[in-house]
């Protein structure tokens, strides 16, 4: 137990005095002098509950015990009340300014001395009992904190599987080459774009956090066209304009799947999911669908997506088409050959140029091994 009060005064008689006051509430230590007491400190700090220290000491004082307990913060737990005669103003404030408890004046009065230890003892106890309770209520939020961590990044991996997976079930079903991987490409592509963007145009506001979202949820752009007949999606001739219709309404067909599902998700996946699936296909000059949104009306994950989608698109061979080489690409998106896009966004896609075509020979590169592998 803490029960134990060090007098440190140089003179016996003194220490005798206060020796008898205070010990039927605890067990007396006696230091006659600043060295011994420092000894004594060192060895009994933990079961200390005060220290009374006379200021005028021989060899070292009060004020010199009190400077190295100050830099071994003992005053922040242990109350220190300084015994002394001297009235002087300039060493009370000194004292005060260490960060003593409170001063016990020479001579000696019983009663007033007992009741002042005890009530300092008592608030410092509390204090170090609050001080306790606090440390372990902060241990047990830290705790908390990492299981909500945990439980959070479960459920971000889960919305991103669901989110792959729904998007997945698209790039099935449309049939269009059995090692496109169109899903995987156009997450690979707007990442690399929206991480120029991030560092060239800071005011979109994008993260890493943010970007990982947008990347996870540009899986669901065409998403719409699971409601799509396959007599439309399929054919394998020219579309007429009405057919041709039926195919734009994927994104609002789309948006309306995934607010049918939204509750499932965290509310940040949804949003970029219904920006992305509505508007990937409006075009900067307003000649996009569904809304002809213009400029920077369209939402910037919107805009990522669109230019990955096209840029895939042009490189990746589908029924229709053969693949275009990547300077063929390029050129045709920069020339404007596939819709308006964004300056700011052209000009990141022109120094993302190696990156860009990286991903598309690291997808050619799955697919040859996914060939050799499954003849």
């Amino acid at each position: 137990m803490r029960n134990k009060i060090l007098v440190v005064d140089d003179m016996l008689f003194n220490r005798q005095i206060l020796r008898n006051i205070l010990k039927d509430d605890y067990e007396i230590l006696e230091a006659e002098n600043g060295r011994v007491a420092l000894d004594m400190l060192e060895k009994h700090y933990d079961n200390l509950v005060a220290v009374l220290l006379d200021i005028v000491m021989p060899e070292m004082d009060g004020i010199q015990v009190l400077q190295v307990m100050v830099e071994k913060n003992y005053v922040d737990r242990l109350p220190v009340l300084m015994v002394t005669g001297e009235q002087d103003i300039h060493l009370v404030e000194k004292c005060f300014d260490y960060g003593i408890a409170d001063f016990i004046k020479k001579p000696f009065e019983g009663k007033m001395i007992k009741k002042r230890v005890n009530k300092i003892v008592n608030l410092y106890l509390q204090k170090d009992e609050y001080k306790s309770k606090y440390e372990q209520q902060m241990v047990a939020l830290r705790n908390q904190y990492k299981l909500l961590q945990s439980q959070a990044e479960k459920l971000k991996k889960s919305n991103e599987n669901m989110i792959y997976t729904m998007g997945s079930l698209v790039e099935y079903r449309n049939m269009e080459s059995e090692h496109s991987n169109h899903i995987l490409n156009v997450q690979r592509l707007t990442g690399v774009l929206a991480e120029h963007l991030m560092k060239a145009y800071p005011e979109y506001g994008l993260t890493k956090d943010v970007i990982k979202t947008i990347v996870s949820a540009s899986a669901l752009h065409d998403v719409g066209k699971i409601a799509i007949p396959d007599s439309i999606l399929l054919k394998p001739g020219k579309l007429t304009s009405q057919e041709f219709d039926y195919i734009k309404s994927h994104t609002i067909r789309g948006e309306v799947i995934i607010r049918s599902i939204s509750e499932l998700w965290e509310k940040e996946y949804v949003h970029y999911s219904l920006e992305i699936c509505r508007h990937h296909h409006e075009r900067y000059d307003g000649s996009g669908y569904p809304d002809g949104l213009k400029g920077e009306e369209i939402p910037i994950s919107a805009q990522l997506v669109s230019l990955a989608d096209v840029y895939d698109g042009l490189t990746g061979e589908r029924i229709y088409k053969e693949a275009f080489s990547l300077e063929e690409a390029y050129n045709m998106i920069l020339q404007g050959e596939c819709g308006i896009f964004s300056p700011k966004l052209m000009e990141c896609f022109r120094h993302a140029k190696t990156e860009l075509e990286a991903c598309v020979k690291a997808k050619d590169g799955e697919a040859a091994t996914d060939e050799k592998e499954n003849p």
